[in-house]
């Protein structure tokens, strides 16, 4: 057996080299016979013509349109919120300037983060899970074929052929309500985007993409971050967010959270989210670009974060000294179809957001979820509106209006703080009976039941001199929502972003000379001082006393300076009412009793 199947080997090798020259004579091969086909399909050249290469002629078919630009060119659109520049490579945005806002540096803020957008993407540019693809569609030259303005006044502006480096008639640049569609064509795919601009921060946004006469899902995308984040703490607080109807996360237990916020750490490049989506973009603390589908139930979110090197010091910049960071962009369309769709860019200011309608669940009609007021969220955008009317109505000062409005809350709170401090002052008083029965007790283990007489006469105690147990903790928790509500409230207001008061030029970041945060631990350790403190130990009362105001006040170097000026503002307020307080009897009774205690302990 082995033998035969050596032979059959040997046969059919032989077999194969006698017929070679038989199949090279007798079998068509293809250059021969594919040039004069393609000749046959071209036009007779004329006599004098130069004749043209057979391979050239079969590597562009007749029958293919094509439409690309012939050089790179820059298209610009403006109205009173923005100026946006368009470039024809990629049919995408290369500049999105906000004219009501400025950067770090003072100069007009550019949402477009230069640095992360060279690398991964410029705005509206276009996603696709090809990344071969995804690369041709954004480096192609697209053509601007139709430039239509609203105002007929603008016709002539409509009629300039954009050739040159910006589309503009005797020094004017077209100005918004407008349109303009970028087309791309080849042999394979064939590009439209189509952009509609009006008065609003909102563009309408179309694009469409077929390969081989197929519909393909190309998603128009903000890829990489904003122009405003400088530092690693501005990148951190990035995030992608969206808003569906079937969330099952919930903040609170009757009111369902419809927005999903994805730090960071919770995101995976390229991850998709299929919808429904009423809307979905990325973020940062202060600004953002989210899409609004046409058709929210089949929507999808792209979700994008890469990488890239900043300098640690942003105010002298290092090339050798620097940090890594993450940027977050989202991509958002359609499958298998055209993605139509509105996308907001501008700021996360609760008028603007508030203004822009979308189709959503009921009570959620707009974008001001965009604007996280964090777990005690009506409360907190109360307090916005009303920090807002005191802005506009009381006084034209950011810094000034925290200050009237800390007022108000400080001595509308006052009630419970003063409460509060009374049922403490009484449960100091009675500190030394608690102790005495609670020595009394002491021999007997948690699982005697004599423990439960124990806890019966320190009852019994507090009933007779009339303290409630939880007098002081209850007033404090009533406090809490509104404390924290400030705090989210301040963090997130856009509006305190630059604004001055007296020797600070932005209420949003830290206090430049610490003023504020020295302020507060000064505050509190007058505070301390003041308060009587009958049952604590004077050795631990002392340590406590310096310990707590220093480690706030480290706390409060790097906080917002608007919250620094609310938090000192309530310290000096709150000396105010414990120097009162200290001046009724319970008061003055509590410090003959610390001062008592303080001497006994010292002999």
């Amino acid at each position: 057996m082995e033998r035969r199947l050596l032979l059959v080997f040997a046969l059919t090798f032989l077999v194969i080299l006698v017929f070679q020259p038989l199949l090279k004579k007798y079998l068509p091969q293809p250059p021969a016979q594919t040039q004069p086909a393609a000749q046959a399909q071209l036009p007779a050249p004329a006599p004098a013509a130069t004749p043209v290469p057979a391979t050239a002629q079969a590597a562009v078919p007749q029958t293919t349109v094509t439409r690309q630009a012939s050089e790179e060119s820059e298209t610009i659109i403006e109205n009173d919120l923005y100026r946006i520049t368009f470039s024809n490579r990629g049919g995408q945005v290369k500049s999105w300037i906000l004219k009501k806002f400025d950067d770090d540096r003072g100069k007009p803020l550019d949402l477009v983060n230069s640095i992360a957008a060279a690398r991964y993407g410029y705005p509206l540019s276009l996603w696709t899970y090809d990344e071969a693809l995804r690369n041709k569609l954004n480096s192609a030259l697209y053509v601007p074929s139709q430039i239509r303005p609203a105002d007929p006044l603008e016709e002539e502006i409509a009629k300039v052929t954009v050739t040159s480096s910006k589309v503009e008639l005797a020094g004017q640049t077209l100005t918004a309500p407008a349109e303009i569609t970028f087309e791309y064509a080849d042999q394979d795919v064939s590009v439209r985007k189509t952009f509609r601009f009006d008065h609003s921060y909102v563009v309408g946004v179309e694009t469409s993409v077929a390969e081989k006469g197929s519909q393909i899902s190309a998603f128009p995308m903000w890829p990489a971050g904003f122009g405003d984040e400088m530092t690693r703490a501005a990148y951190a607080a990035s995030r992608v967010e969206y808003q569906n109807d079937e969330s099952t996360d919930r903040s609170l237990l009757f009111f369902p959270k419809l927005t999903e916020r994805l730090a960071i750490k919770s995101i995976s490049s390229g991850n998709t989210l299929r919808g429904p989506l009423n809307w979905a973009g990325a973020v940062d603390q202060y600004f953002a670009a989210v899409f609004i589908p046409q058709d929210p139930q089949n929507a999808a979110l792209v979700i994008l974060r890469n990488a890239i090197d900043i300098p640690k010091d942003e105010r002298n910049p290092n090339p050798q000294d620097t940090t890594k960071v993450d940027v977050l962009g989202a991509a958002v369309g359609t499958f298998g179809a055209p993605s139509v769709a509105r996308i907001f860019v501008g700021p996360k200011s609760l008028q603007v957001l508030e203004s822009v309608h979308i189709a959503g669940t009921e009570g959620h009609t707009d974008l001001r979820d965009l604007v996280n007021f964090g777990f005690f969220g009506l409360i907190a955008r109360a307090l916005f509106i009303w920090l807002r009317w005191t802005y506009e109505h009381v006084v034209p000062n950011w810094g000034w209006a925290i200050v009237v409005q800390t007022f108000v809350i400080t001595v509308a709170l006052l009630p419970l703080r003063i409460t509060s401090m009374k049922s403490a002052l009484k449960m100091q008083k009675i500190q030394p009976q608690m102790n005495a029965v609670k020595e009394k007790y002491k021999k007997y283990s948690m699982r005697d039941p004599r423990k439960q007489d124990m806890n019966q006469e320190i009852a019994a105690l507090m009933k007779k001199e009339g303290v409630n147990p939880a007098g002081g903790c209850l007033p404090m928790l009533i406090q809490l929502p509104f404390l924290y509500a400030y705090y989210a409230m301040l963090g997130v207001a856009i509006d305190l972003r630059h604004a001055h008061w007296l020797w600070i030029s932005d209420l949003s970041s830290h206090d430049p000379y610490y003023l504020l945060p020295i302020g507060i631990i000064i505050t509190m350790l007058f505070t301390q001082k003041m308060t009587p403190q009958a049952g604590m130990d004077p050795a631990q009362q002392k340590m406590m006393n310096l310990m707590m105001p220093v480690m706030m006040g480290v706390i409060s170097f790097n906080l917002a300076a608007g919250l620094c000026l609310y938090w000192s503002e309530s310290q000096l307020i709150g000396i105010v009412q414990q120097v009162v307080m200290n001046r009724t009897s319970l008061g003055k009774e509590m410090r003959e009793i610390a001062l008592k205690r303080a001497r006994k302990k010292e002999k």
